[in-house]
């Protein structure tokens, strides 16, 4: 695709990096028939071939000026779950990721918000991230939960006890991203876990001053907060990388939203003299959990008993880390009965703050994924990202939860 980017975005590290995802489009449209909203929706510019000219139409100074036509242009940008399908899908290999950052940025800058959507970005900004102010939101939610209105009440779950967390023994460690919103939300994750590492021989272990990994910044329209938490979880996990500090082997996540962003901090931070070479670095021992255990005697953790359950993908672990049937192997090999699920490669709605910024939208793309996953009578759901967990039980009778507790279980 021909550019023409402003010569004032041009010469921009945002600029250069959109320019070459943009040349990188051939027209296909092969990313329309995987692009979750364009399946709902029929609108082109709904679909990454139609945001991506939205994108480059705005770099280049070619929109029409008016007021209506900047909202709609951010709306149909807003309406992307970020779900990166599309680059599953794409011939051509485009970033569209990187590039939707950069033009949402930029149609904020150039548009601008009404002040309610603005207030809902900020505050969501300034909650969810910081674990301390959204535990205490959530267990005031969980006291006054009769009180509330139905929508808000239905997204605030029971507490889910941690229980034991394995002293570190083993000589090989690992440490672990707790995230911001997990360890309120769900702390057995991680504590389920440390439980099945240590049974393999490995020591999970938290870096304290380590926290939200920069995701909900960067994909709300603050890359500076997000450059700091970023910077932040470095200097907090850096000790930990020398054999002084333990030599640990790698950083593990377990949520998958957050492992396709410290995966990205190389990225991000490849232009900053201080913390660029430790970001690739860190970008390099970042793995998610699947990774691990798919390299170790996990066939010891069968269970004595065959459970039937439908497993979904996020997103940010299939189309974002590009790991595909790792979780799937690991459950076979471990005796479990993976039933079919049609469009495994869709959305489930969750994506981050969708849910919460794009309601509808995000509900029908739920009750179509629950539809697909309940189709052949499992007795569990399994996913591997909190966010998608959290969502697709709002919606589901059956149980939900992390992949991983299955092999606590079965231990």
């Amino acid at each position: 695709m021909q550019t023409q980017i402003l010569s004032a975005l041009r010469h921009t590290s945002a600029g250069k990096v959109a320019e070459d995802i943009l040349r990188r489009c051939v027209h296909c449209g092969f990313c329309n028939a995987t692009c979750p909203t364009y399946q709902l929706l029929g609108d082109e510019n709904d679909g990454p071939r139609g945001r991506i000219y939205l994108i480059k139409q705005l770099m280049e100074g070619n929109l029409e000026n008016t007021p209506e036509s900047g909202r709609k242009t951010l709306q149909h940008l807003d309406r992307c779950l970020l779900c990166r399908s599309c680059e599953t899908t794409c011939p051509s290999g485009v970033e569209y990721g990187k590039l939707l950052d950069i033009g949402r940025h930029l149609a904020e800058e150039h548009v601008g918000r009404d002040r309610a959507d603005s207030t809902l970005r900020k505050r969501l900004r300034t909650f969810l991230p910081k674990t301390n102010l959204f535990s205490l939101g959530l267990t005031l939610g969980r006291t006054f939960k009769p009180l509330l209105p139905e929508k808000l009440a239905s997204k605030i779950t029971a507490p889910r006890p941690a229980g034991d967390w394995p002293k570190a023994r083993h000589n090989r460690w690992i440490l672990v991203l707790e995230g911001c919103v997990q360890p309120a939300l769900s702390p057995d994750i991680n504590a389920a876990t440390a439980r099945v590492l240590d049974k393999l021989g490995i020591s999970l272990v938290v870096a304290p001053k380590a926290g939200c990994c920069g995701a909900v910044s960067q994909h709300l329209g603050a890359p500076d907060d997000a450059l700091e938490y970023m910077k932040r979880n470095i200097d907090a996990w850096w000790p930990y990388l020398s054999k002084q500090g333990g030599g640990v082997e790698a950083i593990v996540t377990t949520a998958s939203g957050c492992g396709v962003m410290v995966k990205e901090y190389a990225h991000h931070l490849r232009h900053d003299p201080e913390y660029g070479i430790k970001a690739e670095r860190i970008s390099n021992l970042c793995k998610d959990i699947a990774e691990i255990i798919a390299k170790e005697n996990y066939q010891q953790l069968a269970p004595t008993q065959a459970t039937k359950v439908a497993w979904h993908p996020p997103c940010t672990l299939q189309h974002g880390q590009k790991i595909r049937g790792v979780v799937e192997n690991i459950l076979t090999d471990c005796g479990y009965v993976l039933v079919p699920v049609a469009d495994e490669h869709l959305c489930c709605g969750s994506a981050g703050t969708y849910s919460i910024l794009q309601p509808e939208l995000s509900q029908q793309l739920r009750r179509n994924k629950l539809a697909n996953l309940t189709a052949n009578a499992p007795e569990a759901i399994v996913t591997a990202n909190i966010g998608c967990q959290t969502h697709l039980q709002e919606g589901s009778d059956l149980p939900v939860m992390h992949w991983i507790h299955l092999l606590d279980k079965s231990g």
